[in-house]
């Protein structure tokens, strides 16, 4: 179903771009205009010729393959990309000591290395 559904939306896709491509411009009656033609670039259209009605009807046909796609797709995807990794444990941090504490700590030991060196003896 899902591959005949892609198959339509791009045929559908080339067709709208072909009869897109077919279509009379509306700036170009510009010249028209002055030059007294009888059509004129503010003039009445009148119905719509058969080009414009098989564009609208291609049209509507894209956009209900477009959100027929999309809603299949969205229905499809139930995982994420993350789902086939798995949790490890946190690597260990070591605690970091400020620089200041650090030298106070040395300076004590080393105090304490010096006094009981001078009662030692």
């Amino acid at each position: 179903m899902d591959t005949l559904l892609i198959i339509v939306h791009v045929v559908v896709c080339l067709f709208l771009v072909g009869i897109v491509l077919l279509q009379h411009g509306k700036g170009a009656d510009i010249g028209a205009t002055f030059g007294g033609s009888s059509q004129s670039l503010f003039g009445t259209e009148g119905p719509l010729p058969l080009l414009n009605k098989i564009t609208t009807a291609v049209a509507v046909i894209f956009m209900l393959t477009s959100v027929t796609l999309a809603y299949i797709s969205s229905q499809a995807s139930k995982s994420t990309v993350m789902s086939g990794m798995s949790i490890s444990e946190p690597a260990a941090v070591e605690q970091v000591v400020p620089l200041a504490a650090e030298e106070k700590a040395t300076d004590s030991a080393a105090e304490e290395q010096n006094s009981e060196g001078t009662t030692g003896e």
